[in-house]
């Protein structure tokens, strides 16, 4: 039936005066918005959120993104600084914060933390469910989201796949997260042969640089005088950054740190730690920098630099000292001379900055003497960053926002070579 006479008039559609009815209205379809790509991204601490910032930037601009981070491990924990301030600072939806990390400093408590965060998660990516989920390295952490994941039919980007670290379970983590995932980003154009080698089709498997290095190029650097301030103390010559990690593929991770604190004792000039990663070992690695910080003068311990500060103090120290990726990756940005003790980062590519010695004491001490040496720091001048140029979240946003979704989950088996 249509609507009364006394109904008010369609625009351009007057009443019929003479049977005192009036035609059907004319509907038009509502405007319907294009559904938004839902990203998802996982960070489990300090190091890895400090190489997805710039990643984060690109995809929470991007008008097409519906983005989520999703929290969880160190970040929360106050013994490491929680640093999940830092994340809500920064502004970026946090759609579930996990407490996963055990007080511990067994291997028992890391195998632990991972089925918890598993169960966090499985609750987390089922409520908010992403098209994409995009994780980054390897920690160990990182193979629970890859696991759920892979339950929930949810598609996997991963960044920096194909790379080695030999002395630490990271590097089996980093390959079982290669062939869990579905599109790489690699740092370097060795690793992206190698992510191909294991049997990831080529179209799925991109170049893009490290990530971390886009603050070089993107963020605003503090200089020495606002370094200091921050620090809250005067950088001496010469200063030395120590940041040293358990090696977590030894069945004791810390025993090779005997050698590096011998030698640091002996060393003169001002020294800096930072904390190591929240891995088996990390408390008595802890303990024993405060120890030396006790009886060593001019130590300091830093439990948490944001990445701003710590990418401006890799410009303005003298030597940085452990065995720390950052060591390897970011340093070489700097050419900032890197004495990278013991079989840590074993099987890395690296820049002529990185000073490899064996975890032993005279060693250790040698490596420093040729770090601290004018003739060695002038040899590095204008020397290049395997890892890239800090374009890398760009590229990496790029490919997120437009790789076809569908049929993303079936990858197709590699060609197996003829028998002779």
């Amino acid at each position: 039936m249509y609507a009364s006479s006394r109904s008010p008039c369609i625009a351009g559609r007057p009443d019929d005066r003479r049977t005192g009815t009036r035609p059907p209205p004319i509907y038009t379809s509502p405007v319907v918005q294009p559904l938004k790509r839902r990203i998802g991204v996982v960070t489990t601490s300090r190091a890895d959120y400090s190489h997805l910032y710039w990643p984060l930037r690109e995809l929470a601009a991007n008008p097409t993104v519906d983005l989520g981070v999703f929290a969880l491990g160190a970040h929360l924990s106050p013994e490491f600084g929680s640093t999940l301030q830092e994340i809500e600072r920064d502004g970026f939806p946090i759609k579930a914060r996990i407490e996963c990390l055990l007080s511990s400093d067994t291997d028992t408590g890391m195998a632990k933390t991972i089925g918890l965060a598993m169960l966090g998660l499985a609750d987390a990516l089922t409520s908010w469910r992403p098209d994409l989920l995009l994780l980054i390295a390897d920690r160990y952490e990182m193979l629970a989201p890859a696991s759920v994941a892979l339950a929930l039919r949810i598609p996997v980007a991963h960044i920096e796949g194909g790379e080695i670290s030999q002395g630490a379970i990271d590097d089996q983590v980093r390959n079982a997260l290669t062939k869990l995932a579905h599109i790489h980003f690699t740092s370097t154009p060795t690793a992206k042969r190698r992510v191909i080698a294991m049997g990831e089709e080529p179209w799925r498997v991109h170049h893009a640089g490290a990530p971390s290095l886009d603050h070089l190029r993107r963020s605003t650097l503090l200089d020495r005088s606002a370094l200091e301030a921050r620090l809250g103390l005067a950088l001496a010559t010469p200063t030395l950054l120590a940041a040293y990690h358990p090696v977590t593929i030894l069945q004791d991770t810390t025993a090779e740190a005997d050698a590096l604190f011998a030698a640091l004792v002996q060393t003169p000039g001002q020294l800096l730690f930072v904390y190591p990663n929240s891995d088996a070992g990390s408390y008595a690695l802890i303990e024993r920098t405060r120890a030396l910080a006790r009886t060593r003068n001019h130590t300091h311990i830093f439990v948490n630099l944001d990445a701003i500060t710590y990418w401006s103090l890799l410009g303005q120290v003298d030597v940085l000292i452990g065995n720390s990726s950052s060591g390897i990756m970011e340093a070489a940005s700097f050419a900032l001379p890197t004495v990278n003790v013991g079989m840590r980062q074993q099987g890395r590519e690296r820049a002529r900055n990185v000073i490899d010695v064996p975890a032993e004491t005279p060693a250790i001490l040698a490596g420093i003497r040729r770090a601290l040496d004018p003739k060695f720091r002038q040899s590095l001048a204008g020397m290049a960053n395997p890892y890239g140029d800090g374009t890398a979240a760009v590229t990496i946003a790029r490919i997120l926002t437009t790789v076809a979704l569908d049929g993303l989950l079936v990858k197709q088996p590699t060609p197996l070579p003829d028998l002779p």
